[in-house]
């Protein structure tokens, strides 16, 4: 895409930094930090207002959003005020995410995807796209979401209560489940496609069908393509990873002595 400089509106108030690239018809709300070496798209909002904007819109300061180094944020997305990106933060087109969102760094998040806010995310999470997080979801270090997944936080809707979802670091939850309020998935867990989760999940485990049983442990599941033992996946997978140079194992160990 050309950077024209058409129709961008940045607030005085607004920190950007440097070799940061702004798209056509973009505007940058008051408050909001970019890091270095960052992009944001055509036709983004980045810092929108929070809903306090209109019950007092004589006297809202808008609260600080953050973007750090590196991010690439495409086209037709909204941020609103009052979160924060780590670094390398990327994410598809027509992306939403509400106040209150903390990413840690190298995180993910696909087209059409919807993050209601007052949700954490770890580092290296990475959500596909038309995902839908709940508020109040707190999610681990390395958890892929795919496609299609819904966190619920409305245990008997409609209702003043509202309590996400947590998942473990390294879980994996497959295309079209939900995960429904208030349940806690454990480390390097597999939610299966379609599974409907009602229940707590112990670490390790495969989750399949509805409502969403525990299955076996990862370690038991043999792929039909290779015979091999897929999982803890990061045993075997390192596209993207902190660990790509090297080994999960010899990663682990350098973060110990860390």
């Amino acid at each position: 895409m050309k950077f024209n400089n058409r129709n961008v509106y940045v607030s005085p108030k607004a920190i950007i930094g440097n070799n940061v690239k702004i798209g056509d018809n973009c505007c940058i709300y008051d408050n909001v930090e970019i890091g270095d070496n960052s992009i944001i798209a055509n036709d983004c909002v980045i810092g929108e207002p929070t809903s306090y904007y209109y019950n007092d819109i004589e006297n809202y300061q808008n609260p600080k959003t953050s973007i750090l180094k590196g991010a690439l944020i495409r086209s037709h997305s909204i941020i609103y005020a009052d979160s924060i990106f780590g670094e390398n933060f990327s994410c598809g087109h027509r992306v939403t995410i509400r106040e209150k969102t903390f990413f840690g760094k190298n995180c993910r998040v696909g087209t059409l995807s919807d993050i209601q806010g007052h949700v954490t995310l770890g580092d290296y999470c990475w959500l596909h796209s038309n995902v839908h997080i709940g508020q109040n979801s707190r999610i681990g270090d390395f958890v892929f979401i795919y496609p299609y997944v819904v966190f619920t936080n409305d245990p008997t809707p409609p209702s003043n209560i509202c309590i996400g979802p947590t998942v473990g670091d390294y879980s994996q939850i497959a295309v079209g489940a939900i995960l429904l309020p208030g349940v806690q998935i454990g480390k390097h867990c597999l939610i299966g496609a379609g599974a409907i989760v009602g229940k707590n999940i112990n670490d390790e485990m495969l989750v399949l069908g509805s409502p969403g049983k525990e299955i076996k442990n990862v370690r038991e599941i043999i792929s039909r393509h290779s015979g091999d033992t897929p999982y803890p996946w990061p045993y075997n997978f390192n596209r993207g990873m902190p660990w790509e140079d090297s080994s999960y194992v010899e990663w682990l160990k350098n973060k110990i002595i860390e």
